[in-house]
């Protein structure tokens, strides 16, 4: 289990996700699936790695920074 000190240092590491969204947005919230929302990086076109610990709160700076969110596949095809 990630400590109250621990936690704080994954958000900080992760604090660029929920910068003002540039144009296009490089993060984007991505539901693959029913309940299952993920922080999508369109740059290098994956799912970015979240510890599931930080991601509710990830989530919740990221929609208050405007972040974008849908259910359609954010990234470029691949290939």
């Amino acid at each position: 289990m990630t400590g109250v000190r621990g936690r704080m240092n994954i958000l900080e590491g992760l604090s660029p996700l929920w910068e003002a969204p540039a144009t296009p947005p490089r993060w984007v919230i991505w539901h693959a699936g029913p309940d299952d929302p993920l922080v999508f990086d369109r740059e290098f076109n994956i799912p970015c790695d979240v510890d599931d610990a930080v991601l509710p709160e990830v989530l919740h700076r990221m929609r208050e920074a405007g972040a974008p969110e849908g259910d359609s596949y954010p990234g470029r095809a691949c290939g």
